[in-house]
């Protein structure tokens, strides 16, 4: 039976923290395939995104040397909101006998109550949720993961201090960011003057 992990998100721009959940999940879960999906229309982001084309560009840049990784842009596609229940449906109806594993932080994870036909998304996938070294065991359960037991797994994640919001940021201060996207991604955000302004 396929083991396909699905890995969503805006990666605006994708960091060395992405590539390294990527690398746990596939070792950890055993699979075959991982689709990183960036995100098309944000439905719950209050910012406005990077053009679309730029933010598929980068995440292809990001995820070239894991061979099992498939950047799909199919919610970059899509009219209208991206939800993530309409990616794994589709992806459910291409491999039906696929076991699905969605990739998710831990505010992500918290917040999954809030998702668009959350109740959905659990019978199609194993929620896989990243624990940062520092919070393992230190952290409580929330209570979606203490009441659908079987339907969540943890994946314990080095302690990478690393966010988008962060690199934005220091871009737009003129600040390196050689250590926290890789080189391939970092030329083009340079080429293209991405983030240049806060």
């Amino acid at each position: 039976m396929r083991r396909i992990g699905v890995f969503g998100g805006a990666f605006d721009p994708p960091h060395v923290a992405h590539a390294a959940l990527v690398k746990t999940a596939l070792a950890e879960l055993q699979l075959d395939e991982l689709r990183v999906v960036p995100t098309g229309q944000a439905w719950h982001k209050t910012r406005a995104l990077s053009p679309a084309p730029h933010r598929l560009a980068m995440a292809q840049l990001a995820f070239a040397e894991l061979p099992q990784v498939v950047v799909d842009a199919r919610e970059i596609e899509r009219v209208g909101p991206s939800y993530t229940v309409d990616t794994l449906r589709e992806f459910k109806a291409m491999w039906p006998t696929a076991d699905f594993f969605l990739i998710l932080g831990e505010d992500q994870a918290q917040a999954l109550p809030h998702w668009h036909h959350w109740q959905a998304i659990l019978e199609l996938a194993i929620i896989c949720v990243a624990t940062r070294a520092y919070t393992t065991g230190a952290r409580a359960r929330f209570d979606l993961e203490t009441t659908h037991k079987s339907r969540f797994r943890r994946l314990p994640m080095p302690a990478l201090d690393v966010s988008a919001t962060d690199i934005r940021a220091r871009i737009a201060a003129h600040l390196s960011v050689a250590d926290l996207v890789f080189q391939p991604v970092a030329r083009y955000i340079a080429h293209h003057h991405l983030y240049q302004t806060a």
